[in-house]
């Protein structure tokens, strides 16, 4: 297994793994605690691990935490999602960037997101199961939702948004967004 630094959001690394392949399938190792370790991370910090599936088309995000947010692992773990993340952490030398990933199955690359970085992704196979690890206890208190489509991110969003959940569809704009992060 790799690490490799995102440029474009500081502190963000994708993890590739490196698969043995032969008849059956292949094996591949999706979580290294020394590769994690290397780039700085604690291993030891991730508390949950949580799963989501989703069909095509559905639109998960952007979610972010407000206080001292919240860090994580995500893997597509079947099927193709296209994955982005949005730095918000205004000490951040990539403050407001946008960084987009096409994560899937077949590869099973894992993305660190920074806490204080919002997150989201869309599925774009007819099946597609995420699997997250996160550093802190879920607190749906702590939940800041920004509108997937605001125009000052532009996300060049793949397919039309077929589903989301009311919180993702009746999201603040990024400018509100971050007015409520910051409370």
């Amino acid at each position: 297994m790799k690490a490799t630094e995102v440029p474009a959001i500081a502190g963000a690394y994708l993890f590739e793994p490196t698969p043995y392949a032969d008849e059956r399938g292949f094996f591949c190792r999706t979580f290294d605690a020394d590769v994690v370790r290397s780039v700085g991370l604690d291993p030891n910090a991730f508390v949950q691990h949580s799963l989501s599936r989703s069909v095509r088309g559905v639109l998960r995000g952007l979610h972010l935490r407000s206080g001292a947010g919240e860090a994580k692992l995500v893997r597509c773990s079947y099927g193709r999602v296209f994955d982005v993340v949005v730095d918000l952490r205004t000490d951040s030398p990539t403050y407001r960037n946008v960084a987009s990933f096409d994560l899937s199955g077949e590869t099973q690359v894992t993305l660190y997101v920074p806490a204080g970085c919002a997150h989201g992704f869309q599925a774009l196979t007819e099946t597609a199961d995420i699997s997250y690890q996160i550093d802190r206890p879920h607190d749906p208190a702590e939940d800041v939702t920004i509108a997937f489509d605001d125009p000052e991110l532009a996300i060049p969003w793949p397919l039309p948004a077929t589903s989301m959940s009311k919180r993702d569809r009746e999201a603040p704009s990024l400018a509100e967004a971050l007015k409520q992060k910051e409370s």
